[in-house]
């Protein structure tokens, strides 16, 4: 076997070693990390886990109570509501996941530009100002009021809404790093500046990003149960949390289980991505790591 073989395997379980005795030494990420595995697997698998169709309409059965037949009960038109809330996790958690993948791209591209290039970063910065100077949840309206109800426009409108967060944390790196030593050795010896921000620059901010990237998980996440529930989310012929949500709330006082099951599995979540991000916080903190 080669050297070369042999390196990236050796990186490989060097880093799963890693990742473990983080996880060992953090209870509190490691309890986020399994409740989120655990709501990730049955999200994943909900066809092969669920107990009815999520769409199927049983006037018969509607409003039933949490029984051993329905496990969360029915909503009003006789649809199992434990089935519409696994099948409605793989919206949610869809949405956040591409929304946390698209505003780390879009944050690290427009970040390392406006942090390496003062020209560049008076307009950009102006104009990620302008963005944050609107509520989260009303530019998101206004947005998608515009652009219309589906899946990938809800995508669209909260990653807009996410990435100045994101910029600014990759330019608060990338201002810091640009006048260290090993920048301005590639600098001195003619590397193009897309060579310095992509080899040298980018890499050295992933730890902040990470960070972040679970935190705009989540952030996605309840943005679109928001949306859903104020109805200029996802379509309601989709089950969603927001959308599960939405119709509950007519029942509150007579069926409050409706709504209550799939507003516990939604804060469940976004609790365990925030103990999983605050994990990584304290894991990826050079300044933590030596106090320990």
């Amino acid at each position: 076997m080669t050297a070369e073989a042999i390196q990236p395997r050796s990186r490989w379980a060097t880093g799963v070693r890693s990742a473990r005795r983080a996880l060992l030494k953090n209870p509190n990420m490691l309890t986020g990390f399994v409740i989120l595995s655990v709501i990730l697997f049955f999200t994943i698998f909900a066809g092969y886990v669920d107990r009815y169709d999520p769409l199927k309409l049983e006037p018969l059965d509607r409003l039933l109570a949490p029984s051993l037949e329905h496990w969360f009960g029915t909503d009003n038109t006789g649809r199992d509501v434990y089935s519409r809330t696994i099948h409605g996790g793989r919206v949610s958690l869809l949405v956040g996941f591409s929304v946390a993948i698209l505003t780390v791209c879009a944050g690290m591209v427009i970040g390392l530009i406006s942090g390496y290039d003062r020209r560049a970063d008076i307009v950009i910065q102006r104009f990620m100002d302008a963005i944050m100077s609107f509520p989260t949840l009303l530019l998101a309206l206004a947005l998608i009021a515009m652009l219309g109800s589906s899946i990938t426009n809800v995508i669209i409108v909260i990653t807009v809404v996410d990435t100045p967060r994101m910029v600014r944390i990759v330019r608060a790196q990338v201002l810091a790093l640009r006048e260290f030593q090993f920048v301005e050795a590639a600098r001195s010896i003619g590397a193009p500046t897309w060579r310095i921000l992509l080899l040298h620059v980018a890499p050295n901010t992933f730890a902040p990003v990470m960070v972040q990237a679970t935190f705009v998980f989540a952030t996605a996440i309840l943005v679109e149960a928001g949306l859903s529930f104020l109805g200029l989310g996802i379509p309601p012929d989709l089950p969603s949390w927001g959308n599960i949500l939405a119709l509950g709330r007519t029942y509150l006082q007579t069926a409050v289980w409706v709504s209550f099951f799939p507003g516990l599995i939604l804060t469940i979540s976004v609790l365990a991505i925030n103990l999983v991000g605050d994990g990584l916080r304290d894991a990826l903190d050079p300044k933590l790591a030596r106090r320990e």
